[in-house]
């Protein structure tokens, strides 16, 4: 259960980083993988302060996932 409910929160702090940053979504696969190493880097920055719970989980993910597209926009110059 630990591994699906990674891969939701994943999915959904994905989606809100893309439309957030973007305005776009990246599809399913992308978002989950934009949203867990959005999850470490969030995490890594700001060292769970927004909260516990799935809220707190969500809005950390999404955090990261704005500032890891900010970086790889950042290398592709507008291109993701």
């Amino acid at each position: 259960m630990g591994i699906l409910w990674t891969l939701i929160i994943g999915a959904i702090a994905g989606w809100l980083g893309s439309q957030i940053f973007k305005g776009g979504s990246l599809g399913l696969i992308g978002n989950i993988v934009v949203g867990i190493i959005g999850g470490f880097i969030g995490f890594w920055l700001l060292g769970g302060r927004l909260g516990e719970g799935v809220v707190g989980e969500i809005l950390t993910g999404t955090i990261g996932a704005i500032v890891l597209l900010a970086i790889v926009n950042l290398f592709t110059r507008g291109k993701v």
